[in-house]
């Protein structure tokens, strides 16, 4: 099966053109070496509204398997991308989420000020990540193992677990 995935950078100054999308870039990077193809990207600014139509819009139009936002994640008062993938997800998947905190708050205290989170619309999987390279690396290497199996049980796999 090939993993179709869809980055979407959450930055005002990226969405303005003011600053490089390397987050996204290293997104891209790490779900190579996994085999999963990056069809879609985007660069949006910190607004609710536009995060929520786009996350939509990669689950229900473009039909991604895996949607991986980065930046706005923190407690900064712009910071919506939690709200707004919550406002849009079916159900959340907080042993994603969790173990990012938990591995990252071994490297840096600041971990315990995220609010990403994990979830899915219909058969996609939509996972929050900080809005650093290196939040980035940190963050999804916990969670790159278990994509392939998260990803093949959401659209209907009823193979066991454990088999």
């Amino acid at each position: 099966m090939v993993i179709q995935a869809g980055i979407i950078t959450v930055s005002d100054r990226g969405s303005r053109g003011e600053r490089e999308d390397l987050s996204g870039r290293e997104v891209a990077d790490l779900l190579a070496t996994i085999d999963i193809v990056v069809a879609a990207t985007a660069v949006i600014p910190d607004e609710k509204e536009i995060i929520k139509e786009t996350l939509k819009d990669f689950a229900d139009g473009k039909c991604l398997d895996l949607i991986v936002t980065t930046g706005g994640t923190g407690v900064s008062p712009r910071d919506v991308t939690p709200e707004a993938t919550l406002a849009v997800i079916d159900k959340q998947v907080p042993g994603m989420a969790e173990a990012m905190r938990q591995a990252s708050l071994a490297v840096t205290p600041h971990a315990m000020i995220s609010r990403a989170v994990a979830g899915i619309r219909g058969s996609s999987l939509i996972i929050n990540l900080p809005g650093s390279p290196r939040g980035v690396r940190e963050n999804l290497a916990v969670v790159l193992p278990a994509l392939p199996h998260a990803i093949e049980k959401i659209k209907g796999d009823q193979r066991d677990c454990a088999s």
